[in-house]
């Protein structure tokens, strides 16, 4: 599998050197039983310039300080969404106690308070910090734009916000099917939704940002 891959990279590399053109060359791959997207992958590692041979272009590698910023920034992300939301949730709970529930201790309301601010208040500025400096570094480069760490994590990020929008809505069709709408149900699952939502359309809109520059 290796040695075609190769054997793929090798071929375009002589054929772009012949000055054959890529749409020539795309077409013989697949007419030669090659698959579109080995082929564009192969062609795309070449720069479309002008120049007298084949000018390669930089091809992504994971670095730990790479994957440091990449992990950390996430982590934060995570950790700021869920602190936001709980302590929203906190405040929800206390303009719109639930009559079925015994009355909340004091104590264990502000020290669910005082637990998502002082996350918020570290976690988020990192954040912040965090995507300032990785757009600044990393992303001002074609390698880093295609960065594999970033990629993946990207897509776990929609994967999950995706996962609580689905979840979120069933829940409160749920709940509307059955007739136990309340005014707290439904600015929890508002909160939740907003956060989620957020998060997924701030990253697919990066993402697609990317394939249109590329």
């Amino acid at each position: 599998m290796e040695k075609s891959g190769t054997d793929l990279s090798v071929f375009i590399d002589r054929a772009l050197a012949s000055g054959i053109g890529r749409d020539r060359i795309r077409a013989a791959l697949l007419q030669a039983g090659w698959q579109q997207e080995p082929v564009d992958r192969a062609l795309a590692e070449y720069a479309d310039i002008d120049f007298p041979v084949p000018v390669p272009k930089p091809k992504p590698y994971l670095s730990a300080r790479e994957a440091f910023f990449y992990l950390l920034l996430f982590a934060t992300l995570y950790v700021s969404a869920f602190n936001f939301g709980n302590l929203l949730f906190v405040l929800i709970d206390q303009a719109f106690p639930d009559p079925a529930v015994p009355n909340l201790f004091q104590e264990l309301v502000a020290s669910r308070i005082r637990s998502a601010v002082a996350s918020l208040i570290v976690a988020f500025p990192v954040f912040l910090y965090l995507s300032a400096k990785i757009s600044r570094e990393l992303l001002s480069t074609p390698a880093g734009r295609v960065s594999g760490v970033r990629r993946w994590l990207t897509y776990l990020t929609l994967f999950i916000a995706s996962g609580i929008i689905i979840g979120d809505l069933s829940v409160l069709i749920f709940n509307l099917l059955g007739g136990e709408l309340t005014v707290r149900f439904m600015l929890k699952v508002s909160v939740v939704g907003a956060i989620s939502g957020t998060v997924f359309i701030y990253y697919l809109r990066g993402l697609r940002r990317e394939e249109v520059s590329s």
